[in-house]
Formats: structure tokens, C-alpha cells, sequence
């Protein structure tokens, strides 16, 4: 299985990821006919630039003569204009000029496009369809976090930090880059998404500004304390819908990596993000589903043993994956339990409350961790007492184990007053001769 590895270590723009495409080996016309088959006056320059001893390959585009623009030196310049204009000096117009995703026009000047336009657009482009229906994907997400920052609706958003001309080009062109690489799997890194303040067409936010926080939502992120915008909304928006999961760098055969730089060169930090292309060095890591888990532990030397069955009830209602507890020798030689609770990293905070709330501790460890899952599926059986759902799973198609529902076997032992291991081992029995029978129906 042939995957890609994305390094966010210096953020993520869609600018960078299209110079780490092109460094990739992605052919750089594949993007420039793209962005002439989006018919909106846009052209690309790729270059070399070197970030901190790193050599990079650098995409810009250009609209209508004017280059996109970091947040930072864009709205320098539209203080310099605005300067200008009040101090009665000649400059020129800067309504109508665009500028990339992330880097805002100011709202009365902006020639905003609504996501039905961007669609039509998008949708009218001689690229495959693949690409396009990646591409629309990429800007609903956008729109959806658009419309929750602003409470409206997303076919209602404005997208004036995105709906420039320069932003559907990186877009388009991420997703048309993408489907070139050829590869079966995107994995990211955590992001770095740096610090301080930004400008935004409606203030001043801290960084991540909060479109961006809304799509980095259960993505695993931290800052090196860069005082610096590393993340902006598009590359948030494509990193969201092109990569499966997050993990460290993943077990695979190198064949060849790319460096996309960004707009800034950073004193003693590569500006850049890296896209490491390879075959998966495990096989059994490419035939199961790999996904990031978060595991609360707390340790518990004073709490009632009725209580500690009722918390483990509890969390499980609540959403946990699984909960368990050990026995375990802690100070002063006193008895207690490890409470381990395994949940998806965005029920981890109303779980860790409910440890809180419920148990005598004072504090609760929580860590990320990748857990790799094989399918599974249900299916039902008859018995002389009732259904059983049985639970299979499979890996690479062929079933690797089976186990009757617990909870259906025991209601069933109850109600009919049966034993309830007969009624297991008659369920297991139902379902095996139902695998027989399909196994004698297939054809030679």
C-alpha cells in the first residue's frame, strides 16, 4: 500500500502543500492546466527558495497581476493605503484585488463568492470528477466553519476569507495534486500552528485564528511558540478532508519527499511542510483501520468499591470505548485500582469531568494513542430461544474470530430460564452452521 506522510512541523497553507506536491514529483502542469481549466484569470509561478538551509519549491499565484500574501504583510499594506488615502496622498485602488486564503481583502472591497458559485465553478471545470467533488468537499468544510464562527448558515457564509480567486486555485490544484500523487493513504503529522495575534476581516484574534480552531477540531496540534500564523484556514480545510488520520511518522519504505515552502522565511526555522511518499512497511498496518484513541487513567486508593461498579457503568453510557479497572499497590502500601478508560479524543474532556465528579481523585492522566481495529460486522442466528446477534470480525475478508452479543444471551437465559452458557454455545453452534451452509451454496 503506497502512502503519503504530510509533516506539518512549520504549519500548513495550501501554498505549501502545492510546492510539496510539485517537490513530490507531481508534474507542475498538472496544476497550471488546472488553473487554467478554472477560468478565473489566475496563473501560477513555481520556484526555488531556499527556508533556513532548507531548498524548497514555492508556488505562487497570481490574479489579475497581484500575488498572494501572508495575513501579516497584506494587511501592513492596507494600512499603508489607508494611511495614504488619509493623508490625502495618491495611491492606487485596492478594491477588487484579492489576495490567498487566510490573507482577507477588507469586507467592503472584497469580491466575495457564496459556496453555490464556488460550486458551479468548481463543478463546470474539465477536471476529473474525483477532483472536483474533493475540491467542493474542502470548501464545505470551510463554510461549515465559517458559518458556526459567525452563527449563520452555510449557504448563507460570505466567504470572504476564502472565496477569492487565489483560494479556489490552491484548492482546486490541492485536490488535483493529490489524486496525481497516486497514493492510497494521506497521513498527517500534529500541527504546529504558532502564536501571538492575527488580523482578521472582522479584528484581531489569537492564533489559531477561529475558523481555524473549528477545523483542526479532534486533529492533534501544539505550538513551538513561533509568534507567527502557521495555520490557515485552507491548509486546516485540506488537511481535514485528505488526510485519514494522524500519527507520528508512520513504519514505511522511503521512496521520495518533498518540501513546500511558505511565504516567510523564519530566522533558525524551516518554513516548510514535507510530504514523505512510500510503500507501508506493515502489512497488517495496511489491512486494518488505524485511528487515535485517548486513554484516561486515574488512581484510586479510598473510594467505595459499590461506587467504583457505578462509575464504570456510568462511563460507559456516556460514550466510552472501554473501562476497566486493576488492582494496584500504591503509597503506604494501601490497596487500590487503576481506573483505565478508553474514548475518542472528543468525549475525553466530559469524561475526565465525570471521573472527577464521580471518584475520590485528584487528578486524572490522559495521553493520545493510535489502536489498530479490524472490521467487524454484526450478524443474526436463530436459536430455540430467540435471536443472537453474533459479533464477526475479519481481516483482509476472512473471518478472524466470533463471539455471540452477551447482553441478547442473557436476557434470552433469563427470560426462558435456560443456563447461560447454553444459550452462548447454542448461538455459536446456529452461526456456524449458517457459515457451513453459505460455504456448500458458493460456487467452485
Amino acid at each position: 500500500m503506497r502512502i503519503a506522510y504530510l509533516e506539518c512541523f512549520s504549519g500548513m497553507s495550501g501554498d505549501m502543500f502545492l510546492g510539496a506536491l510539485v517537490d513530490a514529483g507531481v508534474p507542475a502542469r498538472v496544476l497550471e492546466e488546472s488553473v487554467v481549466a478554472l477560468g478565473v484569470g489566475a496563473k501560477l509561478e513555481i520556484s526555488r527558495v531556499v527556508r533556513s538551509g532548507i531548498s524548497a519549491t514555492k508556488v505562487d499565484v497570481y490574479v489579475g497581476g497581484e500575488k498572494d500574501l501572508p495575513r501579516e504583510e497584506y494587511w501592513e499594506r492596507e494600512e499603508q493605503h489607508q494611511h495614504s488615502h488619509q493623508h490625502g496622498e495618491h495611491s492606487h485602488s485596492h478594491s477588487g484585488e484579492s489576495s490567498r486564503a487566510g490573507t482577507p481583502a477588507l469586507h467592503e472591497h472584497f469580491d466575495g463568492r457564496g459556496l453555490t458559485e464556488i460550486r458551479e465553478i468548481i463543478s463546470a471545470a474539465p477536471i476529473s470528477e474525483g477532483a472536483k467533488k474533493t475540491a467542493i468537499a474542502i470548501f464545505e468544510e470551510l463554510g461549515r466553519a465559517e458559518a458556526k464562527t459567525h452563527n449563520t448558515s452555510i449557504e448563507r457564509v460570505h466567504f470572504h476569507e476564502v472565496g477569492a480567486a487565489d483560494a479556489m486555485v490552491d484548492i482546486v490544484c490541492a485536490a488535483v495534486g493529490a489524486e496525481a500523487l497516486g497514493v492510497d493513504e494521506i497521513i498527517c503529522s500534529p500541527l504546529n500552528v504558532g502564536g501571538g495575534m492575527v488580523k482578521c476581516a472582522h479584528g484581531t484574534f489569537p492564533v489559531p485564528a477561529p475558523a481555524t480552531v473549528e477545523l483542526l477540531a479532534d486533529a492533534p496540534v501544539y505550538s513551538s511558540g513561533l509568534q507567527a500564523e502557521l495555520v490557515t484556514p485552507t491548509g486546516a480545510a485540506i488537511v481535514k478532508t485528505l488526510a485519514s488520520r494522524f500519527s507520528a511518522f508512520p513504519e514505511m519504505k522511503i521512496e521520495k519527499s518533498g518540501y513546500g515552502a511558505g511565504s516567510r522565511d523564519f530566522p533558525g526555522h524551516p518554513n516548510v511542510v514535507r510530504l514523505t511518499i512510500g510503500e507501508a512497511a506493515s502489512t497488517l498496518a495496511a489491512k486494518t483501520a488505524s485511528e487515535t484513541i485517548t486513554v484516561l487513567e486515574a488512581n484510586l486508593d479510598d473510594l467505595n468499591p459499590q461506587v467504583f461498579g457505578y462509575v464504570m457503568d456510568r462511563l460507559l453510557e456516556e460514550g466510552a470505548l472501554d473501562a476497566f479497572g486493576m488492582p494496584v499497590q500504591m503509597k503506604k502500601n494501601r490497596p487500590g485500582m487503576l481506573l483505565t478508560v478508553l474514548c475518542k479524543p472528543q468525549d475525553a474532556g466530559k469524561l475526565a469531568q465525570l471521573i472527577f465528579t464521580e471518584t475520590t481523585t485528584l487528578g486524572v492522566r490522559r495521553r493520545d494513542e493510535m489502536r489498530q481495529t479490524l472490521a467487524r460486522r454484526w450478524e443474526s442466528v436463530g436459536t430455540p430461544w430467540g435471536e443472537v446477534r453474533i459479533k464477526i470480525a475479519s481481516m483482509n475478508g476472512t473471518v478472524t474470530n466470533y463471539a455471540p452479543e452477551y447482553e441478547d444471551c442473557r436476557r434470552i437465559a433469563a427470560e426462558h430460564h435456560v443456563p447461560l452458557k447454553q444459550v452462548m454455545s447454542g448461538a455459536i453452534e446456529a452461526y456456524l452452521h449458517v457459515r457451513k451452509e453459505k460455504a456448500g451454496s458458493s460456487p467452485a
